[in-house]
């Protein structure tokens, strides 16, 4: 009666976390005597971590980070430019606090993408806020901003970051308003926030991409900042470790 009680508390003030433990730390306080004050601090860590558990969930939920993003997994034995002492100290996110950009250059299938979600993921679990977004995923959201209330709440969502992936950028032609829009929203955040860039376009290419070479090169300008320009190299992981059908 008592237990359920306090389940029906633990429900209406949303803990959770000593809902689902209560039960085990009040067998272990009769197994072990333990305080009363010993009692509600663990129940209380429960519910921290519980809390804690669940807000990474949803950070890596909104970080929409594609399939391969642990770079515990690398495969170091690919050569791509990018060694290992190299990748470790990029991933002690010194330059992220420094509010410094990473552009990942290369052709396709060099590990640009990979390295870039793993990076952000590493964000994610340091605490950082931290997205994953592909350039149609940006410039849908600066086409819609003004029009979609899911794209506004996108928008003030990416707004807030410490740190945002923008994948392949400068794959495709962008039209004048979208460029534009472009510029806007990078020069409102390269001051408070880091970004990740991935590309296979030099940056002689943007000006054509963008069909305006004095735009290329303001956007250019707030990116190179206080940026690392990272060159990847080498042939296509994909490609070298294709799968097939047949044995």
């Amino acid at each position: 009666m008592k237990q359920e009680l306090i389940l029906n508390y633990c429900k209406q003030f949303k803990l959770s976390g000593i809902a689902c433990h209560i039960e085990t730390v009040l067998q272990e306080a009769q197994s072990s005597q333990m305080s009363y004050s010993d009692c509600i601090i663990k129940l209380f860590e429960k519910e921290a971590q519980t809390r804690e558990t669940k807000a990474f969930e949803r950070r890596i939920s909104a970080a929409k980070l594609p399939g391969n993003h642990k770079l515990d997994q690398y495969d170091h034995s690919f050569e791509n430019g990018i060694n290992k002492t190299r990748l470790n100290q990029l991933r002690e996110l010194n330059w992220l606090d420094q509010i410094f950009n990473i552009v990942l250059m290369g052709s396709s299938g060099v590990g640009k993408t990979y390295v870039a979600a793993g990076l952000c993921f590493d964000a994610i679990k340091a605490g950082y806020k931290a997205y994953f977004r592909t350039m149609e995923d940006i410039t849908n959201m600066l086409k819609l901003k003004d029009i979609t209330k899911s794209a506004m709440t996108e928008y003030r969502r990416l707004s807030k970051a410490n740190l945002i992936v923008m994948d392949d950028i400068m794959l495709f032609p962008l039209d004048k308003p979208v460029a534009i829009a472009l510029f806007n929203f990078i020069n409102q955040q390269y001051e408070k926030t880091a970004f990740i860039i991935t590309t296979n376009k030099s940056p002689k290419e943007w000006a054509h991409m963008l069909n305006d070479e004095v735009l290329a090169t303001a956007l250019l300008d707030r990116i190179l900042y206080r940026c690392e320009v990272i060159n990847l190299s080498g042939k296509s992981y994909r490609i070298k470790n294709r799968k097939t059908i047949f044995n």
